[in-house]
């Protein structure tokens, strides 16, 4: 019984690389980077971090959670908050940050990708922003951020800072992250943030959760920007985050008379030269061979709803949620490497060559 439980275990963890450009095992604990949420997802983070006093204040416990929201918009935009019960601010026990953000450069499987971030900080009344820069390549991503604040924690003047970091993935479920960041001209009180987590995709859903440890209390840009205060000492704060995407289409049944999808034939009709399952929450052929002007269809054995998205430039323009039951085609008429994936179950990934 044992050794059956932890046999797909090691096979899990000895997987090898996928697809480039992992889509949620690219981020540092403090650093957004270059990613947005999907068209259509309200993505919903969940970061708490918290402090344990020492056996001399009975080991109380202070907590600092960070709440993030973003919503997918078409362009590869979203708009989003931060909310936190910390803030760096002084005077004032909450931050909320206001945000948009543009992934001006890449997608998922770009080596290179760029987006701005301008921000609101409400608590603070101040403008601030964001360049970051992704570079991935095989299992590293390194990334890199320019930020500036109209008037950080409250007051003048205007600051800039400089954020780095690094993500190593083991696998296609585990990676290993660190960053740092520093105000360009800090005064005594500003030291240089940090912070190093263990990320973890979790099989078979799109969610992820990462352990880490850090001194930055407050996950915003000013906040992750110098080392937290609340404590007016260093101290080190241990946490973790968990990442919701809620795709807003699987809600459509609740407003659908006769109250559920119904399996349908969407795509391309005609005979296909290949037909691939999806079901046990995966596409049951990793990768096909067709010839150019043949059909590919996909068909959805599963009870949950899938997607066929594609990642490369110039293919066709993907499947919306295809039910159970349901299916989708596609010709293929250009020659080519075509990889794609399910957007509600991003580790859901194939390839189809084009010859």
């Amino acid at each position: 019984m044992f050794a059956r439980a932890l046999g797909p275990v090691l096979s899990m963890l000895a997987v090898p690389l996928a697809l480039p450009g992992q889509l949620r095992l690219d981020r540092t604990p403090n650093l957004s980077g270059t990613w947005v949420a999907d068209l259509g997802v309200l993505q919903f983070n969940f970061q708490h971090r918290f402090y344990v006093f020492p056996e001399a204040q009975q080991h109380s416990v202070v907590n600092f959670p960070t709440f993030t929201f973003a919503l997918g918009l078409p362009a590869r935009v979203n708009l989003g908050t931060r909310y936190s019960t910390r803030s760096e601010t002084p005077g004032h026990g909450n931050e909320i940050e206001l945000f948009g953000r543009w992934r001006i450069l890449g997608g998922p499987t770009a080596p290179i990708a760029v987006a701005v971030t301008p921000a609101w900080n409400a608590i603070a009344r101040s403008a601030d922003g964001e360049l970051g820069v992704d570079w991935s390549y095989g299992h590293v991503t390194l990334s890199g951020a320019l930020r500036g604040m109209t008037k950080p924690f409250g007051a003048k003047p205007a600051k800039a800072a400089l954020a780095g970091g690094a993500v190593i993935r083991l696998n296609n479920y585990v990676a290993l992250s660190g960053d740092v960041a520093s105000f360009v001209s800090p005064d005594s009180t500003q030291k240089a943030a940090w912070s190093g987590g263990l990320l973890l995709l979790i099989p078979g859903s799109p969610h992820t959760f990462s352990l880490h440890a850090s001194n930055v209390s407050v996950n915003t840009i000013e906040g992750s920007s110098k080392r937290g205060s609340f404590f007016g000492l260093a101290k080190v704060v241990y946490g973790f985050e968990f990442t919701i995407p809620l795709h807003f289409k699987r809600f459509a049944p609740w407003f659908r008379p006769g109250g559920g999808a119904k399996p349908a034939a969407a795509g391309e009709r005609g005979a296909a030269a290949a037909t691939i399952r999806m079901a046990q929450i995966k596409f049951q052929a990793d990768s096909i061979a067709i010839g150019a002007g043949q059909i590919v269809r996909w068909v959805n054995e599963d009870p949950l709803d899938h997607t066929v998205t594609f990642d490369t430039a110039g293919a066709p323009p993907g499947s919306q949620l295809v039910p159970k039951g349901g299916s989708y085609a596609v010709r293929f008429d250009t020659p080519g490497v075509y990889a794609y994936h399910c957007t509600p179950h991003p580790f859901m990934k194939g390839v189809v060559v084009v010859k």
